[in-house]
């Protein structure tokens, strides 16, 4: 089985991540390449080893951490869909049927809300996914256009994110800093109240309760 570091250095997984940043740079959309990346992977790590997952579970769960939005350059609708086929042709021969499955069905799960899960390396990577909110993901020629522009606004105003496991309560907490003179808490809720829902989802079948916290405040 490959390594995330082995995944990493893969050439045609750099380049997609490339492509992508560039096609969603002309989309206009906030950023989804090496950044979101590593974010991405490193949460879901995180999450894994928090919970009791396996090293080997951890692995995975960072590796489709990273893989998971690099078919964006194909188009945003079935991006999730390119990304496990993207996968299994690139690494099909690098892990074994089982592993490869739980990577590609995570990449195909993490947008598409009315999939079941039916494994843990798949819920992990949603929560890991659906907290990545922060400024640093408004690219510097959209700041102008803030104020037009819900998704802007909202990732620019938060400050801070964090993912917390609290093991003994099973629980599984988003903690955000938002700026409210650049956007009302509502509007957060107004375009990530079905991705909380299914980060909702995401904890349960993981057997945990997800709060989100924002400015010091319980929402969920």
């Amino acid at each position: 089985m490959l390594s995330l570091s082995q995944v990493k250095s893969n050439p045609f997984v750099q380049e997609y991540l490339y492509q992508t940043e560039l096609a969603l740079k002309a989309l206009g959309y906030t950023e989804h390449g090496k950044r979101h990346a590593e974010v991405v992977s490193s949460r879901a790590r995180f999450i894994a080893k928090a919970i009791g997952m396996s090293e080997k579970e951890q692995e995975l769960a960072a590796i489709a951490g990273y893989l998971h939005d690099f078919a964006n350059f194909l188009g945003r609708t079935h991006h999730h869909y390119w990304g496990a086929i993207l996968t299994s042709q690139i690494f099909g021969k690098d892990f074994s049927p089982r592993s490869l499955s739980l990577i590609i069905q995570a990449i195909a799960n993490h947008d598409k809300f009315e999939m079941k899960f039916s494994n843990k390396i798949s819920a992990v990577l949603v929560l890991a996914d659906k907290s990545d909110v922060h400024y640093t993901r408004v690219r510097k020629g959209q700041i102008s256009r803030i104020q037009a522009d819900i998704h802007d606004r909202v990732n620019f105003a938060t400050k801070e994110t964090n993912i917390k496991v609290e093991k003994s309560k099973k629980t599984i907490k988003l903690v955000l800093k938002i700026n409210t003179s650049i956007c009302p808490i509502m509007e957060y809720f107004e375009i990530f109240t079905t991705r909380m829902a299914y980060c909702r989802e995401a904890a349960s079948y993981l057997g945990y309760k997800f709060t989100l916290i924002i400015n010091n405040f319980k929402l969920l």
